[in-house]
């Protein structure tokens, strides 16, 4: 049970963080990363504890709970909100040894974990562990992280045909800034390089395995959550750009004398358009997330047919999101072009989200092919 002053100064820890985000968001992008205090922030909102068991001080949330977090986050910045869906990482984690957990989580749950899975690099096999060597891409929120992972193939790899990841402390890996891109541009995605660390083996896991710990969150399809968490950053852009088009459109006129744009039919007609587009898509999505956690806590296993549906559901809302902020950007005509308008961040962001490969064009054949009852890449669903 949530104690009422618990979250009271849950809902007042979240407000803060929400109120620095948006004041700093054009120094996330300017800076290519969060700033230490938001990370900070993000720990007292419980973003980073959300999906950690209660054994180990966590809140042990639904999905959908964190996927709201998340979402929330996003509609005040993108950056910090893709920044902040790496708090499912404590899903992943719930694979390592349950004596390594304990000692993960020893000094509390606000573990602030990042990871950089591809492309994995072969490790050497050496008693008791790995020793890992390489360079990695994509370690968004890796400059705030005290633990980082990075994905590894050793021997023959696993069965499954998923990497494994060696856990290590942040300090044994050094970040090399190169994250230059369009959108999220605050995440601090760089790159990873690891120089012959040891990582014992059980500080080692099979991203998407059987977790250590018997609890419904973590028989939720971990590989599913993956998607989601980033999908809902793209409904958070896409909610923020809305709005942000229904303000201008009460007070912008144009120079050419023509009406306000509130008042003009074809914006009246797709600002309606864009609203329906992006609630649908969000219903869809929350759906099957609570139906398929109230099967788990059921007891029953999860049916592949709805996993798939959370990984169709994460890439529709994915482009729901793109098509949306891309709605918005038509309709405010020439103000949105400057790089500073709030609504060409958040196109060029959303952009980004639809870009990942968890969300991409190639996700929609795997699920198609799944409803078809044929194989999928592994991992997927």
């Amino acid at each position: 049970m949530v104690r009422s002053e618990d979250h009271a100064s849950g809902t007042a820890s979240l407000e803060a963080l929400l109120s620095i985000i948006t004041e700093r968001r054009a120094d996330y992008t300017e800076r290519q990363q969060l700033d230490a205090e938001t990370v900070k922030l993000m720990q007292a909102a419980g973003v980073y504890r959300a999906l950690v068991p209660r054994r180990f001080g966590g809140d042990e949330l639904s999905p959908a709970d964190f996927l709201r977090l998340v979402e929330r986050i996003s509609t005040a910045d993108g950056s910090a909100g893709w920044v902040a869906s790496f708090g499912v990482s404590a899903m992943y984690l719930s694979s390592l040894p349950v004596t390594t957990l304990e000692a993960l989580y020893a000094e509390g749950p606000n573990i602030v974990f990042a990871g950089a899975l591809f492309p994995p690099q072969q490790a050497e096999v050496v008693p008791g562990g790995y020793l890992v060597s390489g360079r990695w891409q994509f370690g968004s929120g890796s400059t705030g992280a005290s633990l980082v992972g990075v994905g590894i193939k050793a021997g023959d790899g696993p069965a499954s045909g998923l990497p494994r990841m060696a856990v290590m402390p942040a300090g044994k890996v050094k970040i090399v800034p190169n994250w230059d891109v369009i959108g999220l541009q605050g995440t601090g995605s760089h790159d990873l390089v690891v120089d012959k660390v040891f990582v014992p083996e059980e500080w080692t896991f099979v991203r998407g395995s059987p977790p250590s710990i018997d609890l419904p969150i973590y028989h939720y399809p971990a590989m599913a959550l993956a998607a989601q968490v980033l999908a809902v950053v793209g409904l958070g852009i896409a909610r923020a750009a809305l709005d942000e088009i229904a303000r201008m459109a009460m007070h912008r006129a144009s120079i050419t004398g023509a009406p306000l744009l509130a008042e003009r039919a074809h914006v009246q007609i797709e600002l309606a358009k864009a609203e329906a587009a992006l609630r649908s898509a969000r219903a869809f999505f929350y759906d099957v997330t609570e139906n398929a956690f109230a099967v788990l806590c059921g007891g029953e296993a999860l049916p592949r047919e709805a996993t798939n549906l959370l990984r169709l559901a994460a890439s529709n809302a994915a482009q729901a999101g793109a098509d949306v902020a891309r709605a918005a950007f038509r309709l405010a005509g020439t103000a949105g072009i400057y790089s500073g308008h709030p609504l060409a961040r958040f196109v060029q962001d959303t952009m980004v989200v639809a870009q990942h490969a968890f969300l991409s064009e190639g996700t929609w054949q795997s699920s198609g092919r799944v409803m078809l009852g044929l194989d999928a890449p592994p991992g997927f669903p």
